[in-house]
């Protein structure tokens, strides 16, 4: 299902222009454009020098502007290509202030042309489209074609953390990790009722556990050896 055009949508994003950055690329064959790179001035962008932090598929910014709110000392950049839900993101961290949370309009795969490598201290995946027909495997995003992306931008010692409520895609997630290298650690079933400690709620997070789902959730890191 189509999701219906905002009112004012150009209008909205122009008013967030400081804090968004929206990919316009005339060539859409991602395999071609990363090759020529545009790397943002993340220091000049977020005022200063600070470990990078990067959630891929923010929605509206619920989870990104309470890790901004939380962890003032990091700068945080959260990517999103629907500009229907990512306005509402911007909109909320321009109202209160939040000078480490800015924002990026375009898919993962196109992030090596804006991100060097080895920049990103963390990289969060919260809720992606599990895509569970077998034929869309490759959209999700901890397909190996993503992973590979992931261990380009990650820095040494980086971690990924991904939460989901679909078990398939968890396991999906489970083997390609494995698969590609990644060592997996705090791995939960049930993360609610797992006694794990910091956690804070997206908006489907909390739609899911007040339909009583477990929440799967895992970390994957290289051994430092592997960037080499």
């Amino acid at each position: 299902m189509r999701i219906r055009k905002k009112k004012h949508l150009e209008e909205r994003l122009a008013a967030v222009a400081d804090v968004l950055f929206i990919s316009d690329l005339a060539d859409r064959d991602f395999r071609t454009a990363v090759l020529t790179p545009e790397y943002l001035d993340l220091d000049a962008w977020f005022g200063r020098r600070a470990p990078l932090f990067l959630e891929i598929g923010c929605g509206k910014g619920g989870f990104a502007a309470e890790f901004a709110r939380r962890n003032p000392d990091i700068n945080l950049l959260a990517v999103e290509k629907n500009a229907n839900v990512l306005v509402e993101a911007c909109e909320t961290a321009k109202r209160e202030g939040l000078s480490n949370l800015r924002f990026l309009k375009c898919g993962a795969e196109y992030l090596p042309k804006y991100l060097p490598p080895q920049s990103v201290d963390r990289l969060f995946l919260n809720f992606s489209c599990p895509f569970p027909k077998a034929r869309y495997a490759s959209h999700r995003l901890t397909h190996p074609q993503f992973l590979t992306i992931y261990k380009t931008l990650c820095a040494p010692g980086a971690e990924i953390h991904q939460k989901t409520d679909n078990p398939s895609f968890f396991e999906f997630s489970l083997e390609s990790f494995s698969h590609e290298g990644f060592r997996l650690k705090n791995i939960s079933l049930d993360l609610h009722h797992s006694g794990f400690e910091g956690n804070i709620e997206t908006e489907y997070e909390r739609k899911f556990t007040a339909m009583g789902l477990p929440i799967y959730r895992l970390e994957a890191y290289l051994e430092e050896s592997a960037h080499d």
